[in-house]
């Protein structure tokens, strides 16, 4: 089959990409009030992301097995890679960026994290020899220019910020970085859902192995800080996570994570329709910034834009 074949086949394949990471970064971009109650509660970040690990691992293991038992099958040499993918970054990602807003200003950890497309696309086009575009260059650069205006990065002090609260938040860059692109290689042998789902079960290995197991469960904690608890869980981790895994099986780790930087610009739109706060010009102008990088993104049709998975499915139908 012909190359030009093949993309116009893929094409509703990466337009559900794009929509799957957009429908992630709706909902991480909700659970940024819930996360806040709770710290504002007294409950630490290392609880917090114990805990939705640990249930979003089990939840899923519970799920896999009731609906989708051939989804839990997977060879002795994937524990490896399970290892490297769930046990450290998966649980650094979870863990560096609540403890970087622990520190600093929520705002700074987002744009500080938010450096992660960077190191993304730079790994991709240079040991993966993903295709340099005008268009995909400036897609980036709109990207993070319109994340750096929604955040107020104009107005933030970083230099004279927490100094170990930067460093958890470049720390949680590098991690998100390193586990969309370990995502993509691990999409060439397994589903987005058996991947998020051993991704969880080794972080949550990792967090209950560092720390006391279930440390929650020495907390008290009221029925309404539950309902936000398990907020965060299903909302905040299961589900955007999975999309997010199901966006990089068809558009790539490039496109994936400069699309998720609409989640900080969702953040802000959601604050302004749902607790009145106010936009400023620039904020909007980054909001659009980051949409018209998305809509760059989409309308490029490239050879790179499909998954390796996506084009034997292609050749193969």
């Amino acid at each position: 089959m012909r190359l030009e074949e093949i993309s116009r086949k893929a094409r509703p394949a990466a337009s559900k990409g794009y929509l799957s990471v957009i429908a992630a970064a709706l909902l991480w971009a909700s659970c940024g009030t819930a996360g806040k109650a709770l710290f504002n509660a007294g409950m630490s970040p290392f609880i917090l992301v114990q805990t939705r690990v640990s249930l979003a691992a089990l939840i899923m293991v519970l799920a896999l097995s009731l609906w989708k038992p051939p989804l839990l099958k997977i060879k002795a040499k994937d524990i490896g890679y399970f290892l490297v993918f769930g046990s450290v970054f998966m649980a650094l990602m979870q863990l560096s960026y609540f403890l970087a807003i622990s520190k600093i200003q929520v705002a700074a950890a987002i744009l500080v994290q938010y450096l992660a497309p960077v190191i993304v696309a730079a790994f991709s086009m240079v040991f993966w020899h993903e295709r340099v575009t005008c268009k995909k260059v400036l897609a980036l650069c709109l990207s993070i220019a319109g994340c750096y205006l929604v955040v107020g990065g104009y107005s933030l002090a970083l230099l004279s910020m927490n100094r170990s609260g930067i460093l958890w938040a470049l720390l949680s860059a590098v991690a998100f970085a390193s586990t969309t692109l370990l995502g993509e290689k691990g999409m060439q042998r397994h589903n987005p859902w058996t991947a998020l789902t051993y991704a969880l079960l080794f972080s949550a290995m990792t967090l209950n192995v560092v720390q006391r197991p279930l440390l929650i469960l020495s907390q008290a904690y009221t029925m309404q800080q539950w309902g936000s608890i398990l907020y965060i869980v299903v909302f905040g981790t299961l589900i955007p996570f999975g999309l997010y895994l199901v966006g990089v099986n068809y558009i790539r780790s490039t496109r994936t994570i400069i699309t998720a930087t609409l989640e900080p610009i969702a953040a802000a739109f959601l604050a302004y329709f749902l607790l009145g706060e106010a936009l400023s010009g620039l904020q909007i102008t980054g909001g659009l910034s980051v949409i018209a990088a998305i809509a760059m993104l989409q309308w490029e049709r490239e050879h790179d834009t499909l998954s390796p998975e996506l084009i034997r499915r292609q050749q193969g139908g």
